[in-house]
């Protein structure tokens, strides 16, 4: 949001998606307040200074994921979302930005692949099924 008038901007945009990122990262919610004696600290403000440290950032990564995931992409989403979170809305990246750096993170060998089950005979298990005219006379 825009400071002086209240707007919502494009660059907020940005920094709301930093803040779904760092959820996804962490498995927390943006506002921790159910544990008893807990001051509400942010999940920004929290994470903000293992984010700006590569070595610390595998600290708050989410562990329910068992260690199931690439160390190297890890550091790459948390660069990312704290891009997104900058204070000042003029250095935080484009949505444009955000997208190309994703789609980079994603081709990249940062994340082990894992193949999908089944989906080899995924057309053909269905197959066998009669195909059923919907009243627009497409067939699904």
């Amino acid at each position: 949001m825009n400071e002086q008038t209240g707007h919502l901007t494009p660059r907020s945009d940005v920094y709301s998606f930093g803040v779904v990122l760092l959820e996804l990262l962490t498995g927390r919610r943006v506002v921790e307040d159910e544990r008893p004696g807990f001051s509400e600290e942010t999940l920004v403000d929290w994470a903000r200074p293992f984010l700006s440290d590569s070595r610390r950032i595998l600290r708050i990564v989410d562990s329910r994921l068992g260690g199931q995931y690439s160390k190297k992409g890890a550091q790459a989403a948390a660069t990312l979302a704290l891009q997104c979170l900058n204070t000042d809305p003029k250095n935080r990246p484009t949505m444009v930005n955000v997208l190309a750096a994703l789609e980079a993170l994603n081709s990249s060998n940062s994340f082990p692949r894992t193949p999908k089950s089944g989906t080899e005979n995924h057309t053909t298990k269905h197959s066998s099924h009669p195909q059923k005219s919907v009243t627009n006379n497409h067939t699904l």
